[in-house]
């Protein structure tokens, strides 16, 4: 081997392992389904330790959501997301309006994170949607999960729920 294809070699050595590691970070990861949570009434679910389920048990009708983890550029759309019982079955209940949030590396305590979009309206059929940005994707995002949670809701106590997830992406792929 002459000594130009030795430095071509080298060359493509490092610039290789760049490439593959900027496009690992430029992924962008969709979920082509949604479900509701379901889950006992009163029966804690979590995610994680900062993640706790909804207090009823919800389905949808359909979904979907996209994060690029490069850019933020985030979207979901849920259709249907209502009540399974309870004197709100079939309706959003007090729930007024949600929040998208993309878990990155679930299940690790010390690199778990969790973002969130703004929080938006969900009328009384249980759809709502978001097109914007997700801020402050760490630039390792392994397994991701995409969760739908409680934003607010019409009650005395508006923040009592706050947080609590009701649906989550289904169907992952990711795009490198």
């Amino acid at each position: 081997m002459s000594h130009k294809s030795k430095s071509m070699v080298a060359l493509l050595g490092f610039v290789l392992p760049v490439v593959s590691a900027s496009s690992a970070f430029a992924a962008s990861v969709s979920w082509k389904g949604m479900v509701g949570v379901i889950s006992a009434p009163g029966v804690n679910n979590p995610v994680g330790p900062n993640i706790s389920s909804g207090t009823f048990p919800w389905s949808t009708q359909s979904g979907s959501a996209h994060v690029n983890l490069a850019s933020g550029a985030a979207s979901f759309k849920v259709r249907g997301l209502v009540i399974n019982g309870q004197i709100f079955s079939g309706t959003p209940g007090p729930v007024n309006a949600v929040e998208g949030t993309l878990v990155c590396n679930p299940g690790d305590a010390q690199n778990e994170a969790i973002r969130d979009t703004p929080d938006v309206p969900i009328d009384g059929q249980g759809n709502a949607q978001f097109s914007g940005q997700i801020d402050g994707i760490p630039a390792m995002c392994a397994n991701p999960v995409f969760l739908v949670r409680i934003a607010t809701i019409n009650a005395q106590d508006p923040n009592a729920a706050r947080g609590a997830w009701i649906a989550t992406g289904t169907q992952r792929t990711d795009k490198k």
